[in-house]
């Protein structure tokens, strides 16, 4: 028997998700919660082998609901359930190591057979995100080659570049001559395919070289 719990703050989906999953007699609902906290009140009494976890809820949306339960003893398999389409999403997902991911919209059949490929201990992802999926990581590692192709005072300078200094700043701050910012920026954006500082810093974000928090 699969134990699962159902993880949304909207009441109608989990009571709609409950009768659809309990047709298959191999499958039963051991629990649900609305929001993080509640998942994380419930789950380790109710011991489900697998959580199916939205990821937009208020108090704790489903990424950080994610990394709170990983950091637990006991961490059941997580399959993502959402209608959140975007590659981002499910990159971000995958590098967390979550099980599966499933859109909202998939048919009944689909998510009973994602359920039973992450209970297998198969990783699961909704089919018609694959291709997708491929691209986006084959772009991600040409990025990751590009990165690893600078010396350590371009990625040094890159980095002040995405954090918006100027070259005379970055010069102040490495001690070092503008022409030879302006040389090393020459390098870097040869190496990183960019024209301009825009671009640079777009690229710095999206593979995370800097933050933007930063």
């Amino acid at each position: 028997m699969i134990r699962v719990m159902i993880v949304d703050d909207h009441k109608m989906l989990r009571e709609g998700l409950t009768r659809l999953i309990e047709l298959d007699e191999d499958i039963r609902v051991v629990a649900d919660a609305c929001d993080g906290p509640g998942c994380m009140s419930k789950f380790q009494d109710a011991k489900p082998d697998i959580i199916l976890l939205d990821i937009n809820m208020p108090n704790m949306n489903g990424i950080e609901l994610f990394k709170a339960l990983k950091r637990r003893k006991y961490c059941p398999k997580v399959l993502i359930l959402t209608v959140h389409n975007e590659i981002e999403y499910l990159i971000q997902a995958i590098d967390l190591g979550v099980d599966g991911y499933i859109l909202k919209d998939s048919s009944s059949r689909e998510l009973i057979r994602a359920i039973q490929f992450v209970y297998e201990g198969e990783r699961f992802i909704q089919p018609s995100l694959i291709p997708l999926l491929n691209s986006k990581l084959i772009a991600r590692d040409m990025d990751r080659e590009k990165i690893n192709s600078l010396t350590n005072r371009e990625l040094e300078i890159l980095k002040l570049v995405a954090l918006g200094h100027f070259n005379k700043d970055i010069a102040s701050i490495l001690s070092i001559t503008e022409r030879t910012v302006k040389n090393h920026l020459t390098s870097v954006f040869q190496k990183i395919d960019c024209v301009d500082r825009t671009q640079a810093a777009i690229f710095c974000i999206r593979n995370g070289v800097v933050s933007v928090h930063e």
